[in-house]
């Protein structure tokens, strides 16, 4: 019974914050979540969501009429990524943006090199990246339940870092750039399901503001 009631609250304030806000743009959505959230609010939204990405842009949210300024800039950028990757899912989270790839469109199966074609879709994306330069790139790998949890594990990092790799000579910083590798653990579909495994195996960037572009933005939030 706690743990339904627990459940539930954690469900509500989701949907307060993402759905119910209706008056409410993605940006300004993006000033409350990092007023009201933090840290504390990501960990439960990406734990009760089996989202790491949602929760760890929430986390980092800096909140505020700072908040609400780096928010517009993500609108103009996942618009812009939308055109240019038709075939990425691309999701605006409060103050950051997620971009998700199913790794059947980067990887064949078992695999962690990329193919011409998965080449050709970073190439796309790489575009965006750098117009929008003052930005940091986590690449997140998942794998889904099939093997064993430690080959599971390798076989994310391996292909978040195949990904990183690439995106770094195609001109991205590394200094922009990280690797998180989950494999298993943290299934956003049906594993019980074919097409719920093929979702989760996904590569994920987490696209969030650099200091670069906070303290732009702190600077236009105080005139």
């Amino acid at each position: 019974m706690r743990n339904s009631s627990i459940n539930f609250i954690i469900l509500l304030l989701m949907g307060i914050m993402f759905s119910s806000c209706s008056t409410m743009n993605k940006t300004q959505k993006g000033a409350v979540v990092g007023t009201a959230g933090g840290g504390a609010m990501g960990a439960i939204i990406g734990k009760a969501s089996g989202n790491t990405a949602m929760g760890a842009i929430i986390g980092a949210a800096v909140g505020g009429t700072t908040g609400a300024i780096i928010g517009n800039k993500m609108d103009k950028q996942a618009e812009e990524i939308k055109r240019t990757v038709p075939d990425a899912n691309v999701q605006r989270v409060g103050e950051g943006i997620i971009v998700e790839f199913s790794s059947n469109v980067l990887f064949g199966f078992d695999q962690s090199a990329l193919t011409s074609s998965s080449r050709a879709s970073l190439d796309k994306l790489v575009i965006v990246l750098n117009e929008y330069s003052d930005t940091n790139i986590e690449v997140q790998g998942h794998t889904d339940s099939r093997g064993s949890t430690a080959y599971n594990k390798d076989l994310s990092v391996k292909r978040a870092s195949a990904v990183v790799n690439y995106l770094t000579t195609k001109g991205i910083s590394g200094r922009r750039v990280s690797i998180n590798g989950f494999g298993e653990s943290v299934p956003k579909y049906d594993n019980n399901t074919k097409s719920g495994r093929d979702q989760n195996r996904r590569v994920e960037f987490l696209i969030t503001a650099n200091e670069k572009m906070k303290v732009q933005a702190k600077q236009q939030a105080g005139k």
